[in-house]
């Protein structure tokens, strides 16, 4: 990521109350350099990745972390847990759960998976063409 301004991450527990949680997170984050104009995009990634990282995140009581970056062009979202096994895309449309990848690849300007020793990250990069001006920090967040 080229011109890299923000850094930000935290652990969060593998619960469902945690997706809101997660979201608030970069909410904040983002609202500290100004939101970008693709805020709802990231906002429903964010809940996808987080949500799989609920749902697959490996042992019990495991947290997940989420990181941002932001730059002057882009903002890089990345959910890290110990799960196994490498997410794909679904392209079954009779599945009646298991799309949020596919709303990830259609939504985001890119997206992937590495993984490590021990678990995964999933990230997705949006290229922003303008953040919102800083004075608009004094308005709290939704």
């Amino acid at each position: 990521m080229a011109e890299l301004t923000q850094l930000a991450d935290r652990l969060f527990p593998p619960a469902p109350k945690s997706v809101s949680e997660a979201r608030a997170f970069v909410i904040d984050e983002l609202y500290q350099w100004g939101p970008p104009d693709r805020l709802d995009d990231i906002l429903l990634c964010v809940s996808e990745l987080a949500t799989n990282a609920v749902l697959h995140s490996g042992p019990e009581n495991h947290a997940y972390r989420v990181r941002l970056e932001t730059g002057s062009e882009e903002v890089r979202i990345e959910v890290d847990d110990r799960g196994s096994g490498t997410p794909h895309v679904r392209t079954d449309h009779d599945d009646t759960h298991g799309r949020g990848l596919l709303l990830v690849a259609g939504i985001a300007d890119d997206w992937g998976v590495t993984t490590h020793r021990v678990g995964k990250s999933v990230w997705a990069t949006f290229e922003v063409g303008s953040w919102m001006p800083a004075l608009l920090n004094v308005i709290p967040p939704p």
